[in-house]
């Protein structure tokens, strides 16, 4: 995807070769074969000149859905089941870069929970390549994600209809700085996002213990509930006033996944990090402050963005 596009990023993501396969990939039960047109050309496509470098390979210089005809089996295709899978071969470096900009890989989706944009990507790269090297099946529920380790399980809830899916992370991107997560073109009509190009979402990460319907009861599945976690401020104190100004930027079972993250932090943005886990919690829970003001906690958010760190949550 994304990824794929970026010449320097094609040893460390996994990238293939330049052409894409000359069959087509096998549909989900339930889907005929479908032919897209993604054969290798004979002449390259004409590149766009606003394309990053690569941008030219694809068959298709716009990306765009199948037939109309097809969204009539989308019904029909089973949702995943989240399933322990071992690490990607490819796509899982410490860290990458694209167009200039560094993506740390978190070492667990444990406990990974955001709220954002969704796209979705189709016709132009079906049968290439993913980040995991797997090919694209924009018939699958799959998706891709800047920095969960591949394979990832995740839910993804469209706030604005409340519908559910599990997709399958096996790639890279959005790489676009108001994007969360990039949805195969079955998984976005599935969700009813494919008409509006775009759509708000919570993406939150699953065990092979959970199943699509829902969380296993008596855990905490986020990374962001430690203000729920936390006492308030003293009476008559602002968040600001009371000192108690912090950022989550992690949460994980493993004590190793979260020194890994504290340390990734401390290293690149110089910042206090500390490793907490409250006595009522299976998690730790990596924070970054205490933060003197909102001022100084909202541009260390920035700066976690601007690394690749995600969007951490303000607790106290």
């Amino acid at each position: 995807m994304r990824a794929l596009l970026i010449s320097a990023l094609a040893l460390a993501l996994g990238a293939c070769s330049l052409t894409p396969p000359a069959t087509t990939q096998d549909a989900p039960t339930g889907l005929p074969q479908k032919s897209t047109g993604d054969a290798s050309p004979t002449q390259p496509p004409a590149r766009d000149p606003a394309g990053a470098p690569g941008s030219d390979r694809y068959a298709h210089s716009t990306d765009s859905p199948p037939p109309a005809e097809d969204r009539s089996s989308i019904e029909r295709i089973p949702e995943p089941v989240p399933k322990s899978e071992p690490p990607s071969r490819y796509g899982n470096p410490a860290t990458y870069s694209v167009w200039g900009q560094t993506y740390h890989v978190l070492p667990s989706s444990e406990g990974y929970e955001e709220e954002g944009l969704a796209s979705w990507y189709g016709r132009k790269f079906h049968g290439y390549r993913t980040s995991s090297g797997e090919p694209y099946d924009m018939y699958r529920f799959t998706a891709a994600h800047r920095t969960l380790p591949l394979p990832t399980y995740v839910r993804v809830t469209n706030l604005d209809n409340n519908k559910q899916l599990v997709v399958r992370v096996n790639d890279r991107g959005p790489f676009h700085s108001d994007r969360i997560i990039d949805l195969s073109w079955a998984a976005a009509v599935r969700l009813g996002i494919e008409q509006n190009g775009t759509g708000h979402v919570r993406v939150e990460a699953l065990t092979p213990e959970e199943r699509p319907g829902g969380r296993r009861q008596g855990t905490v599945p986020t990374a962001v509930r430690a203000a729920l976690d936390s006492p308030p401020p003293e009476a008559g104190k602002t968040q600001a006033e009371s000192g108690d100004l912090y950022l989550q930027a992690g949460a994980f079972r493993a004590l190793d996944g979260a020194r890994d993250l504290e340390r990734q932090l401390r290293h690149r943005l110089k910042l206090p990090v500390t490793v907490r886990k409250p006595d009522d919690s299976a998690y730790y829970k990596v924070w970054l402050g205490p933060f003197a003001s909102l001022d100084d906690q909202e541009q260390a958010r920035q700066a976690c963005r601007q690394a690749g760190f995600g969007n951490p949550m303000p607790v106290r």
